[in-house]
């Protein structure tokens, strides 16, 4: 417990914020693995700054069991947070810092739980993945998969650590966001009729993908397993204009849907640029032939479907963690999905909660990361298994 919590304090330590270098943690980590005899390969970003890291430990020409978490983090700003975020601090149980619940807390455990996966031969490789940008739309992780996808011995199976309560989870939504400019034509607002105010064009539009909210908690497809359990829409930001006698001629706002298996999302996406394009365009256009409403989309993921390809692996981790406890469902997303698109079935399942990333004071139990290190321990044993 102390080597992962004293490797919890160094990897909150590096300031991995999406966007960002992240160089200095992956050479920490690759020094660390190489203290045990364990080699590494990064796969990097085109622009050299920032990297993911993989590593097999075990036969090579074998599938294995994939560990897998990102390293980037969310940022800081603006939270009141009640010690230095990335400074971890430890206090009645609760290790506080940045990444701690999402997801430093389970790459702790990993690299901890590496002399357990070298103490003996093993018959069934580990292999550990950390990417990058996970936080902005699992950017990273994707070149990465793009190597495992032609690699005959890519692995049988993944584990996404994500924050769980290290409770199984088997499924998630997807999530497609958007980013909408609306440009129309300044003026003066004594005169308004003359300008083309992109400020009350974006809002009927932002109205549009409310009402497609509202139809998809009516009437959309349902799944009860998630929390909420029907496809959501909602915008994130917005601006626009400079100043309030100003007909404004420019405002953009993000927006994004978390959606179950089927079609939600994209009959939503259809219905906006429906309403944009044949709708509110014309009407801006008899006034400025200039004007526009461009949809942008800024990134994507499939959700984790709970299908027949993941039952072994489900399996194997029920085994490992040894209880009976409820399987459950996510309504946020992780790389999981995308491992399973590339072919490798994947659970969820890691320390920390969701609840408490994202926000000022995150933390991790000190009971969680114990919890995880047996489950690992218990996966160093399953794997030293002859087959």
């Amino acid at each position: 417990m102390n080597d992962a919590v004293g490797l919890l304090a160094t990897l909150v330590g590096f300031r991995t914020l999406s966007r960002q270098p992240n160089l200095d943690l992956i050479g920490f980590v690759e020094s660390y693995l190489r203290g045990f005899g364990v080699a590494s390969r990064r796969v990097p970003h085109a622009d050299g700054t920032r990297a993911n890291l993989y590593a097999t430990i075990g036969p090579r020409g074998r599938g294995g069991i994939c560990l897998s978490g990102h390293a980037d983090v969310v940022p800081v700003a603006g939270q009141p947070w009640s010690t230095d975020p990335f400074v971890l601090t430890g206090r009645n149980g609760r290790l506080y810092g940045r990444g701690t619940s999402d997801m430093k807390g389970f790459l702790a455990c990993v690299l901890a739980a590496v002399p357990a996966f070298v103490a003996e031969p093993l018959a069934l490789p580990v292999h550990i993945a950390i990417s990058y940008d996970e936080e902005i739309g699992c950017v990273g992780v994707r070149d990465l998969l793009d190597e495992l996808a032609v690699d005959a011995a890519r692995p049988i199976g993944c584990i996404v650590g994500e924050p769980t309560q290290m409770r199984l989870a088997s499924a998630h939504k997807g999530k497609r966001a958007y980013r909408c400019c609306v440009r129309g034509l300044a003026g003066h607002s004594a005169q308004p009729q003359l300008g083309v105010n992109a400020i009350e064009y974006a809002a009927e539009l932002v109205t549009a993908l409310r009402g497609s909210a509202r139809a998809m908690q009516a009437d959309g497809t349902r799944d009860a397993r998630f929390d909420p359990p029907w496809t959501t829409v909602q915008t994130g930001t917005i601006e626009g204009g400079v100043a309030v006698n100003v007909v404004p001629d420019r405002c953009t706002f993000d927006f994004e849907i978390r959606e179950l298996a089927g079609a939600d999302g994209e009959r939503i996406v259809e219905a906006f640029t429906g309403f944009a394009n044949g709708t509110l365009l014309p009407e801006m256009r008899r006034v400025s032939a200039d004007a526009a409403i461009e949809l942008e989309a800024l990134s994507a993921y499939p959700g984790l479907r709970d299908d027949a390809t993941s039952l072994a692996l489900k399996s194997l981790c029920a085994d490992l963690l040894g209880d009976d406890r409820e399987e459950v469902t996510l309504s946020f997303g992780t790389e999981g999905g995308l491992f399973q698109a590339t072919g490798i079935p994947a659970v969820v399942c890691g320390p920390g909660a969701i609840s408490r990333a994202h926000r000022a004071d995150e933390y991790v139990t000190a009971d969680e990361l114990g919890e995880c290190l047996r489950f690992l321990e218990r996966l160093a044993g399953y794997c030293r298994q002859p087959r």
